[in-house]
């Protein structure tokens, strides 16, 4: 089977990675992808967000199956587009989406759905800013309606800043705090049937302590030794299979990646969010150990017959993955910094850790910095305390300069911290 992928972050890569590692794979692609992608995949130039010229793209090439990897194409309505021309897609259509398109359209559906989330409001006007922030108080929780890069959500103490945020957008949430560890569970699903992968955890703040603003993410470990046992169990039938249910029911079956962002709190799981896709960098970690050949899942999600699949087999490695961000992120980054020790690492580390790309872009001979989040070293081991020694041990050997790293990643489930 020919596959296409669209995309070209560190999510693009371990998707390219673990499709390359199966042997039903006879052909990968990757459209526009990066300087790390190519080692794995044929990279081919597209514009990800023109329905029209990835249809064609996947049409040249015969693809037989296409994985639309970020969230701004599918709302855009790339996957229905390669749908039209007769070719399997694993992702949403641009109206099932909107769960990650648009957070006021997630609330209504998990209300319709009763599933429970965080008590919110929907502004549009100074006036029910402020009634919303006072409503809850602090710790303020603000949501950018629409799509944000993993940037959209402000967590302050600071009113002003909380206020600011709001008004900066054109419909934003406002919603409660919510207490408690965060977790991240992936489904995938062809609409009906949903197949749940491992939970993850994710540090979304830049800095160690979890200081510091917002950021897509800057790194993630899986499994979870301290979540509940019953947790995925749980979630499957309080969150997932409802929203599924739901929206099938409302006429736009959500057919892909359904990403739940938890929170355990002390009244129950609750929902923070949900993406239409793997979620950047918990996939670096949930796909690193799945043992079951990856193509043919997705394919039968595509294809309405996840149910024919058997059980997904598990690796019972930790993993862990680290990132590497350009300097000044998440502000304004600086590009173009070259990147070394990239060979260091396969030489050296391989194959319990290695290095996914996400903002690269080849340049002579060099690879360099071309974005915020610059690379993803991620690595495996017996347990989270082995696969995190070897991901910073990795980290060392790469030299970018005035890049920035968290060094706590899964410290404390690790028993570290």
């Amino acid at each position: 089977m020919k596959v296409l992928v669209i995309g070209g972050g560190a999510r693009e890569h371990a998707l390219c990675r673990s499709l390359s590692l199966d042997p039903d794979v006879s052909a990968l692609y990757c459209a526009p992808g990066n300087a790390g992608i190519a080692e794995v995949a044929e990279l081919r130039p597209v514009d990800a967000l023109d329905g029209d010229a990835v249809a064609a793209l996947a049409t040249e090439l015969g693809a037989g199956l296409v994985v639309v990897g970020p969230e701004a194409p599918l709302v855009a309505g790339v996957g229905d587009a390669v749908r039209a021309a007769g070719i399997p897609v694993f992702g949403p259509s641009a109206e099932a989406a909107q769960l990650e398109g648009s957070k006021a359209f997630a609330k209504d559906v998990m209300a319709a759905a009763g599933v429970p989330t965080a008590r919110s409001y929907v502004c549009t006007t100074p006036e029910e800013v402020d009634a919303a922030l006072d409503a809850f108080g602090a710790p303020y929780v603000v949501k950018d309606d629409g799509l944000a890069a993993g940037k959209g959500v402000v967590v302050t103490e600071d009113l002003a800043a909380a206020r600011a945020h709001a008004l900066g957008c054109d419909r934003v949430v406002i919603e409660e705090y919510l207490d408690g560890p965060e977790v991240s569970l992936f489904a995938i699903t062809d609409g009906v049937t949903v197949v749940p992968l491992q939970p993850a955890q994710d540090f979304k703040r830049a800095l160690d302590g979890d200081q510091g603003p917002n950021t897509g993410g800057m790194g993630a470990y899986s499994p979870l030794p301290w979540a509940d046992p019953k947790l995925v169990d749980e979630v499957m039938e309080l969150v997932l299979q409802p929203t599924v249910d739901e929206l099938r029911r409302r006429g736009t079956p959500f057919s892909g990646l359904l990403y739940a962002g938890l929170a355990i709190t002390s009244r129950g799981t609750r929902v923070i969010e949900f993406n239409a896709r793997f979620g950047d960098p918990e996939t670096q970690v949930v796909l690193a150990r799945l043992r079951t050949p990856l193509a043919s899942v997705l394919l039968n999600a595509a294809n309405g017959t996840l149910d024919t699949e058997e059980p997904l087999v598990w690796r019972e490695d930790a993993a862990v993955t680290v990132v590497i961000a350009s300097h000044n992120y998440p502000d304004t980054p600086r590009t173009g910094d070259p990147i070394e020790g990239l060979a260091e690492v396969a030489a050296e580390d391989a194959p319990d850790a290695y290095v996914l790309h996400a903002g690269t872009r080849r340049e002579g001979d060099a690879i360099v910095s071309a974005g915020g989040r610059v690379l993803s070293v991620t690595a495996t081991g017996s347990d989270l305390a082995q696969a995190r020694e070897k991901a910073y041990k990795a980290v060392a050997r790469i030299r970018l300069d005035g890049s920035q790293h968290r060094t706590d990643i899964a410290a404390k489930a690790a028993g570290l911290g």
